[in-house]
């Protein structure tokens, strides 16, 4: 069972900014396919931090006004969010050891 969750422009303020623990957001795009290949890590991930982490994912094509406001200009781009500010970046497919050591620095 995926413990990632989708979001919209219209949800982000709620389930992102306004979250009251750590946030992953996966920005990425039905037609990339690095994209899809980290997909199944990230499940996982939400899996292992359910605790400590939310993971969500928002489709950059079909919401726009988060991509632009968060500058998104390549895919895939995770953006780590705490109390409403992003505090960590992360361009490009990581493996699952490499995002699971990097999210365990992190929070």
């Amino acid at each position: 069972m995926s413990g990632v969750r989708a979001t919209s422009d219209a949800e982000f303020e709620t389930v992102v900014l306004g979250a009251d623990k750590p946030v992953l957001v996966d920005f990425w795009a039905p037609w990339c396919t690095p994209c899809r290949l980290l997909a199944p890590v990230l499940d996982d991930l939400a899996v292992e931090f359910a605790d400590d982490l939310v993971v969500v994912k928002v489709d950059v094509e079909a919401n726009p006004l988060v991509r632009e406001r968060y500058g998104v200009s390549s895919l895939p781009t995770m953006a780590l969010f705490r109390g409403g500010e992003v505090v960590h970046t992360i361009v490009g497919v990581r493996s699952r050891t490499a995002l699971r050591a990097e999210m365990t620095g992190l929070l």
